[in-house]
């Protein structure tokens, strides 16, 4: 197998919450409403999976390689855009956690930023993922021997192990510190 393909099958995954996340956002304008419970579990999943997981892997991983390559310009740029979207979609997700909190203590205003932050999302990852995929991981592949590209997929497997114990290590300090 080479890296990038449990990065790739990942993305099938978060392409999969997107296509919730439009039925959520076709209830909200039908409804006019929001269960703040599913935006909680959305932004999870964004958090957690998306950004931390697999975006974990990629700049903790694949880019800490890649970036000690003799990568084409072009090629290099392409990763700090990359970067620079992760970040995006990192400051997107803590808007949309602000509009949800506010939401759920009555500030019944702020569904209209709620639904501009999904939407946000829902139009963002999709060619983000398209850069990744058929841009930069085929591109990437030159710089990579195969026992280079094998002990990633190691790495990304060590990594995964260790997300659940991050997850619930975290959870429980932020509930000991209330």
């Amino acid at each position: 197998m080479q890296a990038r393909g449990p990065l790739m099958i990942e993305h099938r995954l978060i392409e999969r919450m997107l296509q919730f996340v439009n039925k959520v956002l076709t209830k909200i304008k039908k409804q006019e409403t929001v269960d703040p419970v599913i935006v909680d579990t959305i932004v999870d999943f964004i958090r957690t999976y998306a950004d931390r997981t697999h975006h974990g892997k990629e700049e903790d991983i694949l880019f800490r390689e890649l970036k000690e390559k003799n990568m084409s310009n072009d090629n290099r740029r392409i990763m700090d855009e990359l970067i620079e979207e992760h970040i995006f979609g990192r400051k997107i997700t803590e808007e949309l956690i602000e509009a949800n909190d506010r939401y759920k203590r009555g500030g019944n205003s702020t569904l209209s930023i709620i639904t501009a932050k999904l939407s946000t999302l829902v139009d963002f990852y999709p060619k983000h993922i398209e850069k990744e995929d058929k841009v930069f991981f085929p591109a990437s592949r030159a710089y990579l021997s195969k026992e280079e590209e094998q002990a990633m997929i190691k790495e990304f497997w060590e990594f995964d192990r260790k997300m659940i114990h991050e997850k619930y290590e975290t959870l429980v300090q932020e509930l000991m510190a209330d």
